[in-house]
């Protein structure tokens, strides 16, 4: 009886252990892949914001903004006599972009975002006239209007200004009136399309052995790295029930694969948990060159001694080398090993680059290193 206890305590424990691992490697269907066909689609319009406080665009510099006004004062009735000099400076040319998800019905409303393509200083307090909003095709599907809100602040006085954040852009929250739907497919002749977020055999090979095995074989085919075939009901009033069981299948994905990535323009590195570093040796130092431009004024002793002012130029140059030694880096299995032996060299961002790359290059890094 104590024995056969024992054994239900043990393989609970390791229930209880093995749990955690099994959740972490786990992860939705809909967070690694996408339906084919199921996408958004891109608007643009170009419009004009009107009631700004003064911060408009200037007329000579911008001519278009003049030229959008008088067309459409003359589509509203009103006509402007030629050679009229129009003071703009409360109106701004803008374009205006938003997204047009999927399965998007007329009559919905849309955010949109409202930037300034002349050199109006604000758009504070303006109100976007109606814009219509076209795709690529050159169709209108949804049309734009509102007031804007902008995140930014800024003061001026006196030659002296104050800006935080950006004023020259804005969004207009369900600002745009959605006038025309854009049919979607994601089901021809019984087959779903997934498309996975990255190109990667082990996980197409993952997702269709999660999904053979909650649906039945045959189900799924990994055509590629990046695309899968999936066997949908022919009924269309089953194919929602069976996507939505789909998006949130739970599929146990293998070990990511091991990636540097670093920024050259900011410094900065990321790296995933997989990366491991083998034992190496590593040396390194700053070598920074200083130049110092100095400039000598040599004068006349008496304002009437004929003499001129000479300017003479004087330029140091100097190098400096910091000292540096030989630093062992042991191995690292994990992640929080490697962040360790990083920093136990004490090397700046700047050197963490360069020792990345050499240490790539040497072998001793188990990465891939992606430099942006």
């Amino acid at each position: 009886m104590i024995r056969l206890f024992s054994r239900h305590c043990l393989a609970l424990i390791l229930c209880m252990v093995m749990l955690p691992w099994t959740s972490a490697q786990a992860e939705r269907l809909k967070d690694l892949a996408s339906f084919q066909g199921v996408r958004a689609n891109q608007l643009i319009g170009y419009g004009l914001v009107v009631g700004l406080d003064g911060s408009g665009d200037q007329v000579r510099q911008t001519p278009f903004t003049q030229q959008s006004l008088t067309n459409m004062l003359s589509q509203l009735g009103v006509t402007v006599p030629q050679g009229t000099n129009m003071q703009i400076k409360n109106v701004a040319a803008v374009m205006v972009t938003t997204r047009l998800p999927a399965f998007t019905q007329p009559g919905q409303t849309l955010d949109v975002v409202v930037s300034s393509m002349g050199n109006a200083k604000s758009l504070r307090g303006g109100t976007l006239l109606m814009t219509p909003l076209k795709g690529a095709n050159g169709q209108v599907y949804a049309l734009a209007q509102g007031n804007l809100l902008v995140g930014g602040a800024g003061a001026s006085q006196g030659g002296s200004s104050v800006q935080v954040n950006q004023l020259n852009g804005g969004i207009i929250p369900d600002g745009a009136i959605v006038e025309r739907d854009v049919p979607t497919s994601y089901v021809q002749g019984g087959t779903v399309s997934l498309e996975l977020n990255t190109n990667d055999f082990g996980i197409a090979q993952s997702v269709v052995a999660a999904l053979n095995r909650k649906f039945g074989a045959g189900t799924a085919l990994a055509l590629n790295a990046r695309s899968i075939q999936l066997q949908a009901p022919t009924d269309p009033m089953r194919q929602t029930a069976f996507l939505s069981q789909v998006e949130n299948l739970q599929v146990n994905l293998p070990p990511a694969r091991a990636r540097v990535v670093i920024n050259a323009r900011t410094g900065s590195v990321v790296m995933n948990r997989t990366v491991t570093i083998d034992e190496a040796a590593i040396a390194y130092g700053n070598l920074s060159v200083v130049i110092s431009p100095q400039q000598a004024v040599s004068q006349p002793t008496t304002p009437f001694g004929g003499g001129q002012t000479v300017v003479t130029e004087n330029t140091q140059i100097e190098m400096r080398s910091e000292s540096g030694s030989i630093q062992r880096v042991t191995t690292s299995a994990n992640l929080a090993d490697v962040v360790k032996a990083l920093n136990a060299l004490g090397a700046t961002p700047q050197d963490l680059l360069s020792i990345l790359q050499n240490l790539k290059s040497a072998g001793a890094l188990r990465a891939d290193l992606d430099v942006i």
